[in-house]
């Protein structure tokens, strides 16, 4: 058995989704869901789906590593980030090296980096007019979405396209081939 830790801010779509692909997977597991902020609909997904789901302060990622030690203790094979929007330290990089991967709402390297995550990122795309958006997977490395990119897919952006049906696009391919690739990262 392979073992998924999730690391998420936020609603926990993406968390989900994950679950719902590996759930008669004899395979592949996710263990837990680990999450900086104690308000984040993901604890919710995680009870709901009998997930070990753990709240974690800075001072437990960045200072006493005592993130580090709950992905040890529970034998992770790799971690996957679904909306997080911290970025990862570098004792869990060194200890987890190419086991750390990220899903980011567009094309990098354009409109990555530190504060470019959801809304923010469709609206600086639809901003520049662009022609096309899509999902990056990526390794982590020590800088926001600057590690190797192992998949894009894309979208066309149509004239009428808004912030929101930009986001229902890109959420669409995130749910579609994130699972794939953590699959296929995990049968490697």
């Amino acid at each position: 058995m392979k073992n998924i830790a999730v690391f998420a801010s936020g609603s926990g779509t993406n968390a989900e989704n994950i679950h719902n692909y590996f759930l008669n997977n004899n395979y592949i597991n996710i263990k837990i869901i680990l999450t900086n902020n104690r308000k984040a609909y993901v604890i919710e997904r995680a009870k709901k789906n009998k997930i070990s789901c753990f709240v974690f302060t800075n001072d437990d990622l960045y200072k006493n590593e005592t993130v580090l030690k709950k992905l040890i203790q529970n034998k992770i094979d790799l971690i996957v980030l679904a909306g997080f929007i911290k970025l990862v330290p570098e004792n869990i990089i060194e200890r987890f090296p190419k086991k750390i991967i990220n899903i980011h709402p567009a094309l990098l390297p354009k409109y990555g980096g530190k504060g470019m995550f959801g809304d923010s990122v469709h609206k600086a795309v639809l901003n520049a007019k662009e022609k096309k958006t899509g999902i990056t997977v990526h390794y982590v490395n020590k800088e926001y979405d600057k590690g190797e990119v192992i998949m894009q897919k894309t979208v066309q952006i149509n004239n009428n396209d808004t912030c929101h049906t930009i986001a229902q696009k890109v959420h669409y391919l995130e749910y579609k081939f994130y699972p794939k690739v953590i699959e296929q990262i995990l049968k490697n």
